[in-house]
């Protein structure tokens, strides 16, 4: 098995490709070893010393180091894990797989916003190693949450309002600002 890795714009967080669906469906995003109980890769990579966080895609999974670690450490104690859970076929999660949540029923601004954010910027968004998530649609202003290698992104900022906020605005007139909130 390969398992391709890529940069990502956040300098901080490694794209990992391991050729196969890693999450049918949904994203999930862990940022402790407390959290990681929920997955046997995810409690094997927070082992690794330095790992601050784990994402999962469709078909890939990004890593979070602290500011101390060097990648050069790191990459193969993950690329172990990787590789032990993947050749053996474990499952990624105990129990119940985790999904995105969604609410039941929205307004057409709320559902119009979360169509352009999955059907237009997830897509790029996941093509850097992460995700967007809307959070909520509050006197203007959207409210989303970044994740994975877009958390903490030096260019996260830049890209939220210059690319995001400007395509809702466009679309979506009530949309005023675009905001990131934390989790």
């Amino acid at each position: 098995m390969f398992i391709q890795t890529e940069e990502t714009p956040n300098p901080a967080t490694l794209k990992f490709l391991p050729g196969r669906i890693v999450m049918p469906e949904g994203t999930l995003e862990i940022l402790s070893p407390e959290e990681a109980g929920v997955s046997p890769l995810a409690m094997k990579l927070f082992e690794v010393s330095g790992v601050k966080g784990v994402f999962f895609g469709a078909d890939f999974l990004t890593v979070t180091k602290d500011e101390s670690a060097e990648w050069a450490v790191l990459k193969p104690g993950i690329l172990g894990a990787l590789l032990e859970h993947f050749v053996t076929h474990q499952p990624l999660f105990y129990g119940e797989q985790a999904k995105r949540t969604s609410d039941d029923e929205d307004d057409p601004i709320v559902a119009q916003i979360k169509e352009l954010l999955d059907d237009r910027i997830r897509p790029a968004v996941a093509m850097d190693g992460g995700d967007i998530v809307f959070d909520r649609f509050e006197d203007g202003i959207v409210y989303v949450r970044m994740q994975g290698a877009c958390a903490g992104c030096p260019s996260s900022s830049a890209t939220l309002k210059a690319g995001i906020e400007n395509m809702l605005r466009h679309y979506v007139p009530e949309v005023q600002e675009v905001r990131a909130v934390e989790r």
